[in-house]
C-alpha cells in the first residue's frame, strides 16, 4: 500500500464553470492497489472494520432525518457495481439505505426528459441512496451510438451539473465513483460468465457488442468525468481490476465522506426524562 494514500489523488479535476479541466483517464492504472495492504485477507478485515464504522454513522443520518447522501457507481460492464454494493454495505443496517439500479429507459421514461426518471429516486431526508448506473448512462450510450451531437451532449452535461447542484443545495452530499477496469480484465470476467452456467443470467450478448466499442466508451467517460466533476459532486476514479481493493477504496471514500458530515443523533427529548415503562 502506498504510504498514506490520498483519495484526492484519484479525484477528477473540477469543472471550472466554463470548460472541462485537462484530464486523461489513461493516467489512472486500473491494476493499481493504492489502498491495499498487500494482503487480501487483511484487506477484507479492513473492509469489515469500515462497515462497523459506517453502520452507526448511517443510523445517525437516518435518525436526523435531515441530510441526504447519494453514492453514484458507474463503470464498464463487469466493473463490479453489484459486487461493490454487496461488499461495502454488508455490515450496514438496511434501514435508511436504498439501492437504485438503472437500466435502459422504458417507453414511458423515454417520453420524458432524461432526468425525469432519476429525480424521483434521489435520496429523501435521512436516506443513503446508491445508484447502480445512473443518469450518466443517458449521455454515455447515446454518445457512443452517435445519437448526440456535440451541442446536445454539452447541454446534457450542463443539465446534469445543474441537477446535482439542486440536490446539493437541498442537503444532499454527492459522491461519484467510476469503477475503472482494464480491457483485459473485462475479457476475463466476461469469459467467466460464459463458462459458468450459474452466471449465464448475468451475461447478455449486447455486452460483446459494447466491448467492441471499448475505445469510444473510454473517450466518452473521459469527457463526461471532466465535464461533470464539481466541488459539490466530485468524481473519483477507482482502480478496479482487483475486486477486493475496489471495495476497500469505495468504502474508505464513503467513510471519510460521512466523517466530514459530523453526524450526530437528534437532541434527547426532555419529555421522556423520568418516564417509566410499566
Amino acid at each position: 500500500m502506498a504510504k498514506n494514500p490520498e483519495l484526492d489523488d484519484f479525484r477528477v479535476p473540477y469543472f471550472d464553470g466554463k470548460k472541462a479541466a485537462k484530464f486523461a483517464l489513461t493516467d489512472f492504472d486500473p491494476t493499481a492497489k493504492p489502498f491495499s495492504t498487500g494482503d487480501k485477507e487483511a484487506d477484507r478485515q479492513r473492509l469489515a472494520e469500515i462497515g462497523t464504522q459506517l453502520d452507526p454513522m448511517q443510523e445517525r443520518l437516518h435518525a436526523q432525518n435531515r441530510q441526504r447522501v447519494l453514492l453514484v457507481l458507474q463503470g464498464m460492464d463487469t466493473s463490479g457495481k453489484d459486487g461493490t454494493i454487496r461488499a461495502v454495505f454488508h455490515e450496514v443496517d438496511p434501514l435508511g439505505l436504498r439501492i437504485v439500479p438503472f437500466k435502459a429507459p422504458t417507453p414511458v421514461e423515454a417520453a420524458h426528459d432524461f432526468l425525469w426518471r432519476v429525480h424521483a429516486h434521489a435520496p429523501a431526508a435521512g436516506e443513503l441512496a446508491v445508484f447502480n448506473r445512473s443518469h450518466y448512462e443517458d449521455v454515455l450510450v447515446p454518445t457512443v451510438l452517435g445519437q448526440l451531437d456535440d451541442d446536445a451532449r454539452e447541454l446534457r452535461y450542463q443539465h446534469i451539473r445543474e441537477f446535482e447542484g439542486l440536490l446539493a443545495d437541498s442537503g444532499t452530499t454527492i459522491v461519484k465513483c467510476m469503477l475503472h477496469i482494464s480491457k483485459d480484465e473485462q475479457r476475463t470476467r466476461l469469459q467467466a460468465r460464459i463458462d459458468d452456467p450459474t452466471k449465464h443470467w448475468k451475461f447478455d450478448v449486447s455486452d460483446l457488442e459494447a466491448r467492441k466499442q471499448w475505445d469510444k466508451y473510454q473517450t466518452a467517460y473521459r469527457d463526461l468525468l471532466a465535464a461533470t466533476s464539481t466541488p459539490t459532486a466530485p468524481w473519483y476514479v477507482i482502480p478496479a481490476d482487483s475486486k477486493t481493493h475496489r471495495n476497500v477504496m469505495v468504502a474508505e471514500l464513503l467513510l471519510r465522506t460521512f466523517e466530514r458530515m459530523k453526524l450526530d443523533y437528534p437532541p434527547a427529548k426532555s419529555s421522556l426524562k423520568g418516564v417509566k415503562v410499566e
